[in-house]
């Protein structure tokens, strides 16, 4: 029986060792949003696909839905955001978009915009320079997307256009209340 294949865009979110050589990994992909899948024999020293599937890592992935799951076909890496980090709040940032991430989303749908904003705002990382400002915009953006907030005059042009043209803007205190308030209703 011939499976389909898929091939997307993916964040690496997490890992989980089973087996002697197996790994299982948590994917953000751009077409299917949060998924797990396994790779067989991927810890082992010959696996050309170990170095491309490090956590924080943005690669190109053709992926197999079988019986049992999703499985990892090849691997392409398109870089790794926390090695690429030179500072440790870059790192911190880079960390904390991933969790949150983590935290948000939950089974297999699609989530475009959400990807478009991460992938974004990990690629710029070096250029923030008030983490907190970013963290903020993040949060408020990530929560709108998501159906958390109801869009207030005073931070509607924070949500429109691409994140990366708006990472030097300060999130109005409007802004941070909507957020706090979302993320307390969604109980995450």
């Amino acid at each position: 029986m011939a499976y389909a294949t898929y091939i997307t865009e993916a964040i690496v979110c997490g890992s989980k060792d089973s087996n002697t050589a197996d790994r299982s990994y948590l994917l953000f992909t751009k077409d299917a949003g949060m998924l797990w899948a396994s790779a067989r024999s991927v810890r082992e020293e010959k696996s050309k696909q170990r170095q491309a599937l490090q956590e924080f890592s943005l690669v190109r992935v053709s992926l197999v839905r079988g019986k049992t799951g999703w499985r990892v076909g090849s691997v392409e890496s398109e870089g790794n955001y926390f090695l690429r980090a030179r500072e440790r709040s870059e790192r911190a940032f880079v960390q904390f978009v991933i969790r949150s991430l983590r935290r948000f989303l939950q089974g297999e749908e699609p989530v475009p915009a959400v990807f478009e904003d991460a992938r974004r705002i990990l690629a710029a990382t070096s250029k923030i320079k008030d983490f907190d400002q970013a963290t903020d915009l993040w949060q408020l953006r990530l929560c709108d997307q998501l159906g958390y907030i109801s869009r207030q005059p005073s931070f509607t042009a924070l949500l429109d256009g691409t994140i990366d043209g708006h990472l030097h803007e300060k999130v109005s205190k409007e802004g941070l209340r909507a957020i706090e308030q979302a993320l307390s209703v969604s109980h995450l």
